[in-house]
């Protein structure tokens, strides 16, 4: 806790150029946190850092998180730059065409389960590895994972699958990370407003073989939720966090 009180903390967003990546990078940048935007488009990097006004707070590093070897180079570049990690938003995330399973291909499967699975392991392991090292020791991650890892949307397997996955990830990194002070939770987010979800406004298949269209929330919500998530101190931990829009079809036998 010295280190956040002397010093402004250093987070490293993955997938921040876009949506829940954009706004939760720039809820902690208003915070006065240090951030690392990282994804594969620098310009849209470049864009949330001149956009947050944060002057050098902001840096912008493009890296594929579906290295490994890119990964790791990331986190050593962060850290060497601002001298310690002390968060990880592991928000980098894909979908697949929502077409029945056995139309799925292979490549569209194995390409879900590399960003959403494999990438989001990498991207543990190295904050694991600095966070370990660093003095202060410890820091904290936060997954993201989707309501999707409690209940699935009609065709969505490879999205959903994985989302479960990030469940057991976060499970058992903060397992794991309890001897080295490392706090790991996850957020869950239902129907968050963002260029991907845009189609949901003008309708989604339903269980029940309807199109209807969902109430939707800003996605700057789902920012200051990471920010409360990231702002409490290493003794505390919110394992599972669920922010949603209150009347959307999630809940209940709808």
């Amino acid at each position: 806790m010295a280190q956040a009180e002397t010093a402004p903390r250093v987070a490293l967003v993955t997938g921040a150029g876009t949506g829940i990546g954009r706004a939760a990078a720039l809820a902690l940048l208003a915070d006065g946190w240090r951030v690392a935007l990282t994804g594969r488009r620098e310009a849209l990097l470049a864009q949330v850092a001149q956009e947050s006004q944060a002057g050098a707070r902001a840096f912008a590093v493009p890296a594929d998180v579906t290295d490994p070897q890119a990964v790791q180079a990331l986190f050593d570049r962060v850290a060497q730059h601002f001298g310690r990690i002390d968060l990880l938003f592991n928000n980098a995330g894909t979908g697949a065409p929502a077409v029945p399973l056995e139309d799925l291909s292979v490549q569209q499967w194995r390409s879900v389960v590399d960003v959403n699975l494999n990438g989001m392991f990498w991207c543990i392991q190295s904050a694991f590895r600095v966070m370990k090292a660093q003095a202060p020791r410890g820091g904290r991650i936060i997954n993201n994972g989707s309501i999707s890892a409690h209940v699935p949307r009609p065709n969505s397997i490879a999205y959903t699958a994985t989302k479960h996955a990030v469940a057991g990830l976060t499970r058992a990194a903060s397992l794991d990370g309890r001897t080295y002070d490392i706090a790991v939770g996850q957020i869950d987010v239902g129907n968050a407003h963002t260029e991907l979800a845009e189609r949901m406004t003008q309708g989604v298949l339903q269980a029940n073989g309807e199109i209807a269209s969902e109430p939707m929330i800003d996605v700057g919500i789902v920012g200051q939720s990471v920010r409360y998530m990231a702002d409490l101190p290493l003794s505390a931990n919110v394992l599972f966090h669920t922010v949603m829009a209150t009347k959307m079809p999630f809940v209940g036998r709808g």
